[in-house]
């Protein structure tokens, strides 16, 4: 097993301490097992995974219900391919519709249909009360407070600033 050592010469890896590996596995296991506890409520009460959702979510945010394909990646954070699955599954289901862009002739919007936003209001409850259950009730507000600095501190951390940086939902 790797070891972590205070005095790894400099071209060795900086390991993580036993305590920091402990940390990491809790944070991974939880990250694993919230996103599968939300898939199975998803799929159980709409038969849709938890990105189908969050796409659902993210267009019903916008103007007009309606998002550039390259927008919603970008909010989504998931690659432009992984995205056009997501919405040809969705469009099959009358939850979603592509049209051209009036601005670009290359490109397309991602449109909520009225159906989808029904979908999105019926099980927005019980997504709500699945979410709740899995993280909030289990935490002290000042826990939650603290979760939530922590992870605004990460998300900062490593969305890159520069421009033209390579992204997967940029590809």
């Amino acid at each position: 097993m790797l070891e972590y050592t205070e005095t790894a010469p400099a071209d060795e890896p900086h390991w993580l301490t036993d305590e920091e590996q402990r940390i990491w596995r809790a944070y991974m296991q939880a990250v694993t097992l919230l996103e599968d506890h939300l898939d199975r409520q998803l799929q159980r009460d709409a038969g849709m995974p938890h990105v189908y959702y969050g796409l659902l979510v993210k267009l019903a945010e916008a103007p007009r219900r309606r998002l550039r394909m390259t927008e919603l990646a970008r909010r989504a954070k998931i690659t432009r391919s992984r995205l056009s699955h997501a919405v040809a599954r969705l469009e099959k289901n009358g939850w979603v519709r592509r049209e051209d862009c009036p601005s670009d002739k290359r490109g397309q919007l991602a449109v909520l249909t009225e159906e989808g936003y029904e979908v999105l209001v019926r099980t927005a409850p019980g997504h709500v009360a699945a979410v709740r259950q899995a993280l909030f009730d289990r935490l002290t507000l000042e826990q939650q407070q603290s979760l939530g600095q922590m992870m605004s501190i990460i998300a900062e951390g490593l969305q890159p600033k520069e421009v033209g940086a390579d992204l997967p939902w940029l590809r």
